[in-house]
């Protein structure tokens, strides 16, 4: 089981941090965060994420990592895809295990469906709220962050809450690394 599970929702605007942490005397602490860079743009905004992202994902055992939405049309999806690479390749680079996560498996765990109007955001961050009632949520991704870093909690053997199969049938679909 690892110790420091780091979940991330990239973003070029608002990045969702979770951090999961089984090791410490009071037993098992989340925290989240959301990464905003102003109003930089360009190099400077990828610099600034690339910097707030790698530094504190550093000391994490796994992290989890939302994949690309190749579906999606909205804005931007070259600088996007830009950041993401530069998050993987960060991670690879300081041997830092980590698991990509679909879109459709986030939804699916937290929801227990992948696709459709019972699966989105909104829906996404009320199933969160729910069964993660104690802790603290500030918006979609830090909703959707702590979902990727609950699944890699659950399929290691320490799962945040209980979730019902049919939303656990996700997991399977990771590609999850050997720790």
């Amino acid at each position: 089981m690892p110790e420091q599970i780091t979940g991330l929702d990239l973003s070029l605007t608002s990045t969702g941090f979770a951090e999961i942490r089984h090791a410490c005397a009071c037993g098992t602490e989340v925290k989240l965060a959301t990464i905003t860079p102003g109003k930089r743009a360009g190099h400077e905004r990828l610099e600034y994420l690339f910097d707030e992202i790698c530094n504190r994902a550093f000391a994490a055992d796994l992290v989890v990592i939302e994949g690309p939405s190749y579906g999606s049309d909205y804005g931007k999806a070259h600088e996007r895809a830009g950041l993401w690479w530069l998050i993987a390749h960060c991670l690879w680079r300081t041997s830092t295990p980590y698991a990509v996560v679909t879109p459709s498996q986030v939804k699916k765990y937290a929801t227990g469906a992948g696709a459709g109007p019972k699966s989105g955001k909104d829906k996404v961050l009320a199933a969160v709220i729910r069964r993660y009632a104690d802790i603290p949520v500030d918006g979609n991704d830090q909703a959707d962050a702590l979902v990727l870093a609950a699944m890699a909690a659950d399929h290691y053997g320490d799962p945040l809450a209980q979730v019902p199969a049919d939303h656990k049938a996700a997991l399977a679909a990771v590609n999850w690394p050997a720790l």
